[in-house]
């Protein structure tokens, strides 16, 4: 899947040229030991329809959440019938906002049940993709997986060579997830129909700029298809 497909009407003649004669975009491939990692699949990104009808959920990636989800739960569960690693984080900010950092001057704090705060509905996991008791999950306070958190260390322990990142949003956590991720020289899968974003043109242009020069982009079914050969290894 070519980084053009994702935003190539946005791109010129002359840009369409520029990103073939720089020869962008080769393929990095999954290696021997991948790990998945499921960045921030919460109920205040995609709210399941089982939420209460009264409770808003101010940051939802609305409908492409939801879609998202039934492909994140199909990769998921073809992982998990392997030794596959998983790894769940989770976004959750202090009520009182005494975490939030620089972060509280970008955009206020809510105050609202259906969003990040500890204790609160919107931090949980999503049921349809929490995780397992054998699987490792962590609180993040900034966008990045790796900032502030022991993923790397865990990483590090079990020997993994490549990520396969799904979650979201794609624009923000996953962005930062997937530039630390090979900043780290790990090669980087990232799930393109498993990633979600509130702004189509936000997700497009990080699809675009992951296949560019940070990551692999290939489909859920793709990437089930190669979990499925890693039984054979």
């Amino acid at each position: 899947m070519g980084s053009e497909n994702f935003i190539d009407k946005y791109l010129t003649e002359s840009e369409r040229s520029q990103l073939s004669n720089a020869k962008f975009g080769n393929p990095v491939g999954i290696g021997e030991r991948p790990a998945l990692v499921l960045i921030d699949v919460q109920n205040y990104m995609s709210p399941p329809s089982s939420m209460p009808a009264d409770l808003e959920f101010p940051s939802s990636c609305g409908e492409a959440g939801a879609l998202s989800v039934k492909r994140i739960s199909a990769v998921l569960t073809a992982a998990r019938a392997t030794s596959i690693p998983v790894f769940h984080t989770q976004f959750v900010l202090s009520r009182d906002g005494k975490d939030i950092g620089v972060y509280g001057r970008k955009r206020a704090l809510l105050n609202s049940e259906g969003w990040c705060l500890e204790g609160s509905i919107g931090a949980e996991f999503i049921e349809e993709t929490a995780p397992l008791s054998s699987e490792i999950s962590f609180v993040k306070k900034k966008p990045s997986a790796f900032f502030g958190t022991p993923l790397l260390s865990y990483l590090v322990d079990r020997n993994i060579d490549s990520l396969i990142v799904m979650g979201g949003s794609t624009s923000n956590c996953v962005r930062a997830t997937v530039i630390d991720a090979m900043s780290n020289n790990f090669r980087v899968t990232v799930v393109a129909d498993a990633v979600f974003d509130r702004f189509k043109i936000s997700h497009d242009v990080a699809l675009f700029e992951f296949q560019r020069q940070y990551a692999d982009v290939i489909s859920s079914h793709d990437v089930i298809k190669h979990i499925g050969t890693h039984n054979d290894k």
